[in-house]
């Protein structure tokens, strides 16, 4: 599931991505308002969008809520089943439900609420989205034979252009603030190439101790 040349190139951005969410988590530990960059993405709380916008943002965020969550998840696996990939399978859901389970980890750590109730980084609904397009774009690429530079710039284009689009739906919502949709994306991109090389591992491992 994680190509060896991409290696190279996705570790460090893995460990990047992680530093980056643990920064952000101590900056704005505690917080229940917006900081200097959030205030200037979007300077008050209301929500940015309004008429058709709003609608494309409800859309999008529903693919990010349980009944939504589930319905791509199950999607992208039988997907992953009819083109033989059990690999890329086991990844989508561990990848996002790792994915997940870390940025609720983190909110329950960090404490940072929006609205004065409601825990908010990092983004659980960036993470989710952005862990499935990593995963399907790590597929791509291994089918594709891609080498290290087209291969991590196609990793890297779908996860940002995932969580960009929820990124978007949650700011425009007023649900997160810029940086928790920052922190999100970040703990998808430090989660999944890591559980893909742990699920390769696995599976070599399996492979050779059979007779």
């Amino acid at each position: 599931m994680l190509p060896a040349p991409l290696v190279a190139w996705l570790g460090p951005i893995s460990a990047l991505a992680a530093l980056l969410v643990l920064v952000l988590g101590v900056l704005y530990a505690g917080d229940s308002k917006a900081g200097a960059v959030d205030a200037w993405i979007q300077p008050t709380d209301a929500d940015a969008v309004q008429g058709p916008w709003r609608d494309v943002a409800l859309a999008m965020d529903y693919w990010g809520e349980p009944n939504g969550a589930a319905a791509l998840v199950a999607a992208a696996v039988a997907a992953c089943l009819l083109l033989r990939r059990p690999r890329a399978a086991v990844l989508v859901v561990a990848g996002a439900g790792l994915a997940v389970g870390t940025t609720m980890l983190l909110k329950s750590l960090v404490g940072r609420t929006i609205h004065g109730v409601h825990e908010s980084y990092p983004s659980g609904h960036t993470a989710f989205i952005t862990a499935l397009a990593l995963a399907g774009a790590l597929l791509v690429a291994g089918r594709l034979g891609l080498g290290r530079t087209a291969g991590t710039l196609l990793v890297f284009a779908a996860g940002l252009a995932g969580g960009a689009a929820m990124g978007w739906a949650q700011v425009a919502l007023s649900a997160h603030y810029p940086t928790d949709v920052l922190g999100g994306w970040c703990t998808a991109l430090a989660v999944v190439p890591v559980t893909a090389w742990l699920i390769d591992r696995a599976a070599d491992a399996r492979s050779r101790e059979r007779p």
